[in-house]
């Protein structure tokens, strides 16, 4: 199993927060994250069990699971919790985690 921390919408390449107001380029820039770190434990989406979204504001949802749903074939989707929170790290809109197993 691979238990990955929380990815934000860190740029690696310039290591800042990127695209302050956008909820949808933030997820897209997390899940690229996500998938540099699958990518480097041997995994991809198709390993991912579990998932777990933090939302700065849950009227988000629509636009971050556009985003998130073009990673996962809905037959094999993992498991997804999405919750709201007061405050994210470095005040992002969206924060992921994920499971995966190999």
């Amino acid at each position: 199993m691979i238990f990955l921390s929380g990815q934000i919408a860190i740029d690696p390449r310039i290591n800042q927060i990127v695209h302050l107001d956008d909820v949808a380029k933030q997820t897209e820039q997390v899940m690229s994250n996500l998938q540099a770190v699958l990518t480097e434990a041997g995994a991809t989406w198709e390993n991912v069990v579990k998932t777990t979204i933090f939302l700065k504001d849950m009227n988000d949802f629509t636009q971050v699971n556009e985003v998130y749903s073009q990673y996962f074939k809905p037959e094999t989707a993992p498991a997804r919790a999405t919750v709201e929170v007061s405050r994210l790290p470095k005040d992002v809109l969206v924060e992921i985690e994920c499971i995966a197993v190999l």
